[in-house]
């Protein structure tokens, strides 16, 4: 067995333990789990939606109990400024009685930022969190101040039909590794809610994952080979967003207004590069990306007026798009 396959195997193991801690508390949902760790080792964010009372915020302070690393919750509200999320310069004394200004560090500065009901706070709130995201450091006063790695950004965000909501700026939500939806439970997993929280057992969770392996897993993932075939794949579902592309579909290019970036066909193959890890494998296949596409490209999908007049939701058009775009095609070739 080579190195490269024993650390498979044990991120396969940290991997399911990691994810039975969060089991103890979180019911069902296991895709919306999966989705979780896979950006939590892809090292990106990810968006959570749904509306209140599903275990959005519970799923990712659960997530933090079972990991050994620092943790801060943002609570976004209308009123709540950028300098309560990034710090300030307040006046301090020194040891010889002088005033200066000293640096005091925002909730920002952790490992894992828990951002509830992001889309509460205004736009000019919301892309406080922007450099922090895309550079791991955020700027005050003209000085950078780096954020400790691993650094990540789990958002909850209600419906914008909801009131009281404000949509996220296009660049801030390109930033999130995954959109993920949280959808209501069965009646079965109702059962299993109640059954845990309303009497006096209460589920303990352990800490399974100290920063060390969290930075190492994320390393491995990146290590994971994908064929130029099954690159070229993810290249095309991408470029086939964009309603100007010889891939788009006529669902796409009846419906898009602006397509995914180039972070969407990232998102796609590291995704697929942990669904391979988690199967046993060592390279990824056309169906790792194919399960990626709705969390990875669904929030990258801007739609147009025709598609909200019907009714037309971003998941419907990446299925259509999905489903038409051929796996492989000759090189040189375009689908028309």
């Amino acid at each position: 067995m080579s190195n490269f396959e024993a650390r498979a195997q044990e991120f396969q193991k940290d991997f399911t333990r990691l994810h039975d801690e969060i089991s103890k508390v979180i019911v069902g949902n296991r895709e919306v789990v999966d989705q979780t760790l896979i950006t939590l080792f892809s090292g990106g964010h990810c968006l959570l939606e749904g509306v209140p009372g599903l275990g959005k915020t519970l799923l990712i302070s659960t997530l933090s109990q079972a990991l050994d690393l620092k943790f801060s919750r943002i609570q976004f509200t209308p009123d709540l400024m950028p300098s309560d999320i990034v710090g300030t310069h307040i006046i301090n004394e020194d040891q010889s009685g002088r005033r200066v200004f000293v640096f005091e560090r925002g909730p920002v500065f952790a490992n894992v930022v828990l951002a509830d009901e992001i889309n509460r706070a205004t736009p000019k709130t919301q892309s406080a969190l922007l450099e922090a995201m895309q550079e791991r450091h955020v700027t005050v006063a003209g000085t950078p101040h780096p954020l400790d790695p691993p650094f990540f950004v789990l958002a909850t965000q209600n419906p914008l039909e909801m009131e009281g909501t404000y949509p996220l700026p296009e660049a801030q939500v390109d930033r999130f590794f995954f959109k993920i939806l949280v959808t209501y439970p069965s009646r079965e997993e109702l059962t299993v809610i109640l059954n845990r929280t309303t009497r006096r057992e209460t589920p303990q969770v352990q800490k399974v994952m100290a920063k060390e392996k969290v930075r190492e897993w994320i390393t491995l993932a990146r290590d994971v080979v994908i064929a130029e075939h099954v690159q070229d794949y993810a290249v095309r579902l991408t470029l086939g967003t964009q309603p100007g592309s010889p891939y788009a579909t006529a669902m796409v290019k009846q419906y898009v207004k602006y397509g995914s970036s180039p972070r969407g066909a990232q998102a796609l193959i590291l995704g697929a590069k942990i669904r391979a890890l988690l199967d046993g494998r060592f390279n990824v296949s056309f169906a790792d990306v194919d399960r990626n596409v709705l969390p990875a490209l669904r929030h990258r999908v801007i739609l147009n007026y025709e598609a909200d007049a019907d009714a037309i939701v971003s998941d419907a058009v990446l299925n259509d798009l999905r489903d038409k775009t051929p796996r492989q095609i000759q090189p040189g070739k375009v689908k028309v």
